[in-house]
């Protein structure tokens, strides 16, 4: 029996398992999943707990439900891989070996990594809506808050889904206005990039949403402290924020497992070529989803188009013949701006977002770069289509792998060169 292991059970792993499940001879490949988790969280869920758009119940359930009859899950930390040995040595002294190893460990805020962070305003000023119990805990705070100074903070890049601090920060106004606190909060966004948003045409647009909120925007702030005793954000060139509540997004590091097995980058992230999905290096070894460290965005929809790209892949290198899929920085998101709107943005590799039509050209019917309110009941209903069409590991009508220029309204010159390996 042939052994393709997964590390990693969210959203990359899952679908993956399930997608290589109705592709492989179950007589002849056994596929495992290791995961120390058991709780499978639809993550976009958790910008909507704190604002009580989202029930609890709605994004959490049990991972092994989500795998398919014939996917065995083996709940147990990886403590170490040997490539050598092709095989993974388990925290509990277990070991699994593998004929392929696909690692899709995702990434994890790291709140330590910031001085002070978790010092004695951790969860009574400063929250992260990052994790489950995190965006609970804000939930809390966002009931109790009556006025003030409202920051919201991105540590560093890269972060899973970079968009959702923005959405955060559109959800606040909304939400405070609708509560009548709004002209009682001051808002404030911080960023450690030149822009709330750095590619030119989507900056424009979501810089005037920004700009007509009456949200202030703070760049190019590297935080450097939290200085808890008096509740402000200190940078590196002894720039200072002041806040009431601090919604702040810590920095996002890899699996430790990588550091460990000497595969990981300085952040834990995977050196995993970009168009293959093969980690660099490594013959029977591939990456997706968050864990890589590809030039794209860490998000669901990147999971979701690099697992039908990585499952080509797969079953040709089980072959022996050259891996023919190329993947090629396929990303999609809706981004809330409340009052009931979205904007959803479609870009990879070589094109930025860019207003036009999706998925069908000319007619859509969903809006790209522009607000509407079929696009945030598009990111509502995505919630279904995750859980019961998205990790089954079935294809979502019009919307492949390969991003379509059609519909898409391009600047001159946006348009980049294919980028090399």
């Amino acid at each position: 029996m042939k052994e393709l292991l997964i590390l990693g059970a969210g959203t990359a792993g899952t679908i993956l398992a399930n997608r290589m499940r109705s592709r492989l001879d179950s007589g002849e490949w056994r596929i495992r999943v290791v995961d120390e988790e058991p709780r499978h969280f639809y993550q976009p869920g958790f910008l909507f707990l704190p604002f009580g758009l989202y029930k609890p119940e709605q994004v959490v359930r049990p991972k092994r439900r989500q795998l398919k009859r014939g996917v065995e899950m083996i709940e147990a930390r990886a403590e170490a891989i040997e490539p050598d040995r092709r095989r993974v040595r388990l925290a509990d002294g277990g070991e699994l070996p593998y004929d392929v190893l696909v690692l899709a460990t995702g990434t994890r805020p790291a709140p330590d990594q910031v001085e002070g962070m978790q010092g004695e305003d951790w969860n009574r000023r400063v929250f992260e809506f990052y994790t489950y119990e995190g965006a609970l805990r804000l939930a809390q705070a966002l009931r109790d808050w009556q006025g003030g100074r409202l920051v919201v903070h991105v540590s560093e890049m890269p972060i899973k889904c970079p968009v959702a601090p923005l959405e955060f920060v559109f959800l606040a106004d909304w939400w405070l206005r609708r509560r009548g606190l709004r002209d009682r909060t001051e808002l404030v966004y911080v960023t450690p990039l030149s822009g709330a948003f750095t590619k030119p045409v989507a900056a424009r647009v979501l810089g005037d949403l920004l700009e007509r909120k009456a949200i202030q925007v703070v760049t190019d702030f590297a935080v450097a402290r939290v200085d808890a005793g008096a509740h402000k954000l200190v940078s590196w060139d002894d720039r200072e924020v002041p806040y009431d509540l601090l919604v702040t997004v810590p920095p996002n590091l890899g699996a430790e497992v990588y550091e460990r097995s000497g595969l990981g980058d300085e952040m834990n992230f995977v050196p995993t070529d970009r168009h293959t999905l093969q980690v660099r290096g490594q013959e029977a070894m591939f990456a997706l989803g968050d864990a890589t460290d590809l030039p794209t965005s860490k998000a669901g929809s990147v999971a979701h188009f690099q697992s039908e790209v990585l499952t080509e892949n797969l079953l040709a290198h089980i072959r022996g013949e050259p891996l023919p899929a190329r993947f090629d920085g396929h990303a999609n998101c809706f981004v809330e701006t409340g009052f009931g709107k979205a904007v959803l943005l479609d870009f990879n590799y070589r094109l930025e977002p860019v207003p036009g039509r999706f998925p069908l050209p000319w007619i859509g019917p969903l809006r790209l770069l522009g607000e509407s309110r079929l696009n945030h009941w598009g990111k509502l209903a995505f919630e279904w289509v995750y859980w019961h069409w998205l990790l089954p590991g079935r294809a979502i009508p019009l919307v492949g792998p390969e991003m379509s220029l059609a519909g898409k309204q391009i600047p001159a010159g946006a348009l980049k060169p294919e980028p090399a390996g």
